[in-house]
């Protein structure tokens, strides 16, 4: 009894979740705009929230994707993906990727970690210093 209780603590978050009040079957909505119009309501409604509505949806959209794991179907994924970006667009946040860590190393002037050679092959500071 208390294994199947500890497998479905997310499922219960997201039912008795205080921070936001969802609307009953929003994320199996037929279109993204309509998932992300529902969280946007939810979370401007909402009086409990501890950050920005905009983050409250996202984080819940998040959550839900992250729960499903791999048992989601593509399908499912490529509409929850369109509704974070309709969640952008009704937000007016810019949808533009993050950019890739080397991305940002090319930009910044912080010095790039670097490898140490060892015995003809590449390890890394942490590994070198166990040795």
């Amino acid at each position: 009894m208390a294994t199947a209780r500890k497998k479905r603590w997310s499922q219960r978050v997201t039912e008795t979740s205080d921070a936001l009040t969802l609307e009953k079957g929003v994320f199996t909505r037929g279109s993204a705009r309509s998932i992300a119009a529902s969280l946007k309501r939810s979370a401007e409604r909402s009086h409990k929230r501890r950050s920005s509505p905009y983050r409250s949806a996202m984080s819940m959209l998040t959550f839900y994707e992250n729960r499903a794991g791999k048992t989601l179907p593509a399908s499912s994924k490529r509409k929850l993906d369109a509704a974070k970006d309709e969640l952008r667009k009704l937000y007016g946040k810019s949808s533009a990727k993050k950019s890739s860590t080397s991305a940002r190393r090319k930009s910044s002037k912080a010095p790039r970690r670097t490898t140490t050679r060892r015995a003809g092959r590449k390890t890394t500071r942490a590994k070198a210093k166990k040795k």
